[in-house]
């Protein structure tokens, strides 16, 4: 017998999938399925109907994906690595290209001391926290916001991590550490003033501009992470492999050694590896 106020759920993914067709997504029905896995927590094969209330939050889900608003803030989460990190409007959704970053950034060190700078979400920091060996992890961010979404997801994914707030390395003074990993803002100013809506309207500007060409946070970075990494120790970032040349050329004038740009998994040059010098 069905449930008193009980909703069809094929009845409910076609009202949504034609929602989200009608509102020009590519692929309305996977969308759909996506969505009621995670605003009902059941398979698309699971029961034939659900309650009224989980039927309602589901179509109030379907309105917001409809409008433009990013899966991960519907769902409330996103996959990074081996983490299920908590998402919202608080700081930059963690991209899959990313993921790259962190796997490089391990290939050179492991151990000792690891500093995140511009965590939001903490992604990088809380996968270096897993999957390396360090004494410590220092996630940073100027955002008190984004610091707190970041807190948040170090106690629910439970590796400790360090959180300090601050702008780039400053929090790091007085402190040596053998590896700093950052994903800074890498868009000219110019260029987040033209963004798509689906970016502009959800995601934290600040954690975007890089300033009148993009570079801005690397010329920063450049001068002053040899102030806090340890002799030897290491530089890895994510750019945009439209300025990756520029970007190698300006660590190198900054005298950093071993400069190498790296291609992620689409074969763009996305990734910059930079070792402090000796003696520096």
């Amino acid at each position: 017998m069905a449930e008193a106020g009980a909703v069809s759920r094929d009845d409910l993914l076609d009202l949504a999938a034609r929602q989200l067709a009608a509102a020009g997504e590519p692929a309305p029905r996977r969308e759909a399925g996506r969505l009621w896995r995670d605003l009902v927590s059941e398979s698309v094969l699971g029961p034939p109907e659900v309650g009224a209330d989980a039927a309602t939050d589901y179509l109030a889900g379907v309105v917001r994906r409809a409008a433009g608003e990013p899966l991960a803030h519907v769902t409330g989460w996103t996959g990074f690595r081996h983490l299920r990190l908590r998402t919202d409007a608080r700081a930059l959704i963690p991209r899959p290209e990313t993921e790259g970053l962190v796997e490089l950034a391990l290939q050179q060190v492991r151990v000792g001391v690891a500093a995140d700078i511009g965590t939001g979400t903490g992604a990088i920091a809380l996968a270096l926290a897993m999957e390396g060996a360090f004494d410590e992890v220092i996630g940073i961010d100027r955002s008190a916001d984004a610091l707190a979404l970041a807190r948040e997801n170090g106690a629910e994914t439970g590796y400790t991590v360090t959180w300090l707030a601050g702008d780039l390395v400053a929090p790091l003074q007085g402190r040596a550490v053998d590896l700093v990993v950052s994903n800074p803002p890498y868009l000219t100013t110019d260029e987040v003033a033209h963004l798509d809506p689906s970016v502009a309207a959800w995601e934290p500007h600040e954690a975007l501009d890089g300033g009148p060409d993009g570079l801005d946070p690397y010329r920063r970075l450049f001068a002053d992470v040899p102030g806090v990494l340890r002799e030897g120790g290491w530089l890895a970032l994510e750019l945009d492999a439209r300025r990756a040349r520029e970007t190698a050329a300006l660590a190198e004038a900054a005298g950093w050694q071993d400069v190498t740009l790296h291609d992620d998994l689409f074969g763009r040059a996305r990734y910059l590896l930079a070792r402090r010098e000796m003696g520096r």
